[in-house]
């Protein structure tokens, strides 16, 4: 099937891109070509493009700023760029809310936020997220008392297959509501969200390097040792660095410090670009890797800094350049098993000259039990262990191998793998994973009959193995790195 001449004239009038250009993620591991590349501007328009692409039998799939590393956003057919929608709706004083529509990026929110005297209660590590694109996925921050961002939402409208509107809170449509606040673009589009805030606060941080022993043999305690804490492991060295940050006295926030004390020659032009230029030699040279990490160890992070400053500034931090990534969230009781072993391996491949040679850093984050039927943390504490390889200069590296151990491990200790990842994962693993996924799965049948938010992603890990592929989006999502199968 294909859109009539009318629907297309109208597709073409929200065209923001032209016909023929390529979707490629952030990291750039993932790329797909949309037939219609569209960005409306109200929830009208978004209704009457998903009942085109129903009676054209084409998939369509909405993208905030595409930092996935995986093809979750990935379409071949209607792609719908959020961004127009990114208006402030709503603002609540006394409750200590703003509603807003799902387009707007966290870098824009933190200001809106803040021009009103609130702020999020927890942020991850970068803000240049759709509010729409990081919910679909819980995207988190750390804090053993906070949860993920979809745990923030209080209310929010979605949009299904059927073209119908949704308003869904814990009391209206309340299991929509807890599938739609992870909902990996299954369920419909999501338009506007309510999110719960808190009155707008400065955090003051410490950094400080720890031995990873010290850091294993006293996990609870360095985890609650501060109100959001997160730890980075050198890998092929017993360094870590860890990250402790708590509320500052209300009367700090006014001189709050710039964060962090900052070096342009260390941090910019030794720290990313120069690192940058010795990470492409190392794919010629991969055994340098262990001594990369243990110099800029010594360089950079064997120091304690301290700082003060805005909330979302102190969470936010430099993710440096493109990248493959792989995180999972452990129960906080395996955590410290979970990381033994993962050392362990690392230190057997270090005995071989052909083993893996891990980028650092492996990083350490806490996330609080969930209600959210999808979120890792779904009825859990949660500790998120987050692996990395970086692509300098855009150049594919050696990672499947890496990748497969550490989800070996994970799965070993009842791991929860990080949506927004590229994993293995599949219908039967999480089905025994989730305790409502079973029910997502029938709730996403109801909403989405004909498989229109259907694309290879959700296929391979939410549809049952024997259920025919939708006729909509059919074609395949290639991967952009040009990778040998040895990678």
């Amino acid at each position: 099937m294909t859109a009539s001449r009318a629907d297309r004239a109208f597709l073409n009038s929200l065209q923001c891109k032209r016909h023929g250009t390529a979707f490629t993620n952030w990291a750039g591991t993932f790329s797909s070509q949309p037939e219609f590349y569209v960005a409306p501007d109200t929830e009208l328009a978004v209704i009457e493009i998903i009942r085109i692409a129903r009676r054209s039998g084409l998939g369509v799939k909405a993208v905030g700023a595409g930092h996935s590393p995986s093809d979750l956003a990935c379409t071949n057919a209607i792609m719908v760029s959020m961004d127009r929608m990114d208006r402030i709706l709503a603002h609540d004083a006394y409750a200590c809310t703003l509603t807003v529509e799902a387009g707007i990026r966290l870098h824009a929110l933190h200001a809106a936020l803040a021009q009103r005297g609130m702020a999020l209660s927890c942020v991850g590590s970068i803000s240049d997220q759709s509010v729409g694109g990081a919910i679909a996925t819980a995207t988190h921050g750390s804090g053993v008392e906070f949860g993920d961002l979809s745990s923030c939402i209080t209310h929010l409208v979605i949009v299904d297959a059927l073209g119908r509107r949704h308003e869904c809170d814990p009391t209206a449509n309340a299991d929509l509501f807890d599938a739609a606040r992870c909902s990996l673009g299954a369920l419909g589009i999501v338009t506007q969200v309510t999110l719960q805030c808190e009155p707008a606060f400065a955090l003051h941080a410490v950094q400080e390097p720890a031995a990873m022993d010290h850091v294993l043999d006293h996990f609870p305690s360095i985890a609650t040792s501060a109100e959001h804490v997160r730890v980075w492991w050198f890998p092929h060295t017993e360094h870590t660095v860890v990250w402790r940050a708590n509320r500052a006295a209300a009367e700090t926030t006014a001189s709050a410090s710039m964060s962090p004390p900052a070096s342009y020659i260390r941090d910019t032009l030794y720290g990313v670009h120069y690192y940058q230029l010795q990470l492409l030699k190392a794919r010629i040279t991969p055994n340098d890797i262990p001594r990369l990490a243990e110099e800029h160890f010594q360089r950079r992070f064997n120091r304690r800094i301290e700082w003060t400053d805005a909330s979302y500034r102190v969470f936010n931090f430099d993710c440096l350049f493109p990248q493959y990534v792989n995180e999972w969230a452990v129960p906080f009781d395996q955590a410290v098993a979970a990381l033994r072993e993962l050392r362990a391996w690392l230190s057997t491949q270090s005995l071989d000259p052909h083993g893996v040679r891990a980028h650092f850093p492996v990083e350490i984050r806490f996330v609080h039990a969930s209600d959210v039927w999808l979120s890792p943390a779904y009825d859990q504490l949660v500790c998120y262990i987050g692996v990395i390889m970086y692509r300098p200069f855009r150049q594919p590296v050696p990672y499947k191998k890496y990748w497969r151990a550490f989800e070996d491990i994970m799965r070993t200790h009842s791991g929860r793998p990080h949506w927004a990842k590229a994993h293995r994962m599949f219908y039967f693993d999480l089905r025994k994973t989730y305790p409502r996924f079973d029910d997502f799965v029938r709730l996403r049948t109801a909403c989405d009959p004909d498989g229109i938010f259907v694309n290879d992603y959700i296929r391979r890990h939410i549809l049952p193995p024997d259920e025919p592929a939708p006729v909509a989006d059919s074609c395949e999502h290639r991967a952009l790195a040009l990778e040998s199968p040895s990678l």
